[in-house]
């Protein structure tokens, strides 16, 4: 599959839209060029992994054999549509998860599409404090089994050991994640305000940017119906 033409920009803009519920899926999906399908699948990607969902993956993905058969039989055992199962395994497209689901009902054997770990053990997701303590927990019972750990709640190998040593070490108050923790105001110097009321504006003015930029193509439309 081809990698998208748009930039994450776009796509969160057009999340955004839909979640509004001021524009129709056709007037959006006429805007940016896309199908209904294409932003359903940017949509629950949003829902689902935040903002890094929207993310075109670096290179071609890998999958283990275990991850490949786990998805098909969530089709054809448990009634998951194949929009659900992409985004429960981040598989990349409908193409390669219907490539699977061909083989297997063909009874051709399912492998390793790539060598060591899969891609779901080596690229990290994002996680709650429940389920970081959760697999963290998993793990020690397991017996450290990290890599077993990591494909059974698909998130990177790296991740499972940070989250096993945190909780050996400082207990389950060092898994809280306090990326981006907003300062008290007494804490704030001239500095860190002055860098807040930069990033907001900066944020306004792109929001900005990207909404007369839709008001345009939508009036272009209107236009073209008349």
């Amino acid at each position: 599959m081809g990698r998208s033409k748009h930039t994450i920009e776009q796509k969160l803009t057009a999340v955004q839209l839909l979640k509004e519920g001021f524009h129709t899926w056709v007037e959006i999906s006429e805007i940016y060029q896309v199908s209904m399908d294409t932003l359903y699948q940017w949509q629950m990607k949003y829902e689902t992994y935040g903002i890094e969902g929207l993310k075109e993956a670096n290179s071609c993905k890998s999958y283990s054999k275990e991850l490949k058969e786990a998805a098909v039989l969530d089709y054809l055992n448990h009634g998951l549509s194949k929009g659900a199962i992409i985004l429960k395994y981040q598989i990349s497209s409908r193409s390669v998860l219907s490539r699977w689901i061909r083989k297997y009902t063909s009874h051709s054997e399912l492998k390793d599409s790539g060598k060591g770990m899969s891609q779901t053990m080596t690229k990290g997701r994002k996680t709650t404090v429940e389920e970081r303590i959760e697999i963290a927990k998993t793990c020690l019972a397991n017996g450290k089994n990290y890599q077993e750990t990591a494909a059974q709640y698909e998130v990177s190998y790296q991740q499972v050991y940070q989250w096993v040593r945190k909780l050996e070490q400082d207990g389950e108050e060092a898994l809280q994640d306090r990326r981006g923790r907003t300062k008290p105001a007494e804490e704030c110097t001239p500095e860190d305000e002055l860098r807040l009321k930069i990033q907001q504006m900066e944020r306004e003015n792109e929001r900005l940017r990207a909404e007369n930029l839709f008001l345009k193509k939508l009036e272009e439309i209107e236009r073209r119906r008349r």
